[in-house]
């Protein structure tokens, strides 16, 4: 075997490393971007559960605190004839 030989295949091997790291690199960065997106909507998720979560408690405290308010009177209701 020659030196030539050895170092053709030897430069084949390196270039064929360094591309399969590059492409590793690459994958890596959009796999990244990936994370940080969906980080992102994972919160605004989260901020607009906790918000429903507390006008459900306020509706909640609401009909608590009504009671027989939230139940239409006499005077409140149509007549028959509507």
């Amino acid at each position: 075997m020659s030196t030539t030989h050895t170092s053709d295949t030897l430069d084949e091997r390196l270039t064929a490393l360094e591309s399969r790291i590059a492409y590793q690199e690459h994958w890596l960065d959009t796999l990244d971007q990936a994370v940080v997106a969906q980080e992102a909507r994972l919160t605004r998720l989260e901020r607009i559960n906790d918000l429903m979560q507390q006008k459900v408690r306020e509706q909640q405290q609401a009909l608590q605190e009504g009671g027989d308010a939230a139940t239409p009177s006499a005077e409140d209701e149509l007549p028959p004839h509507y």
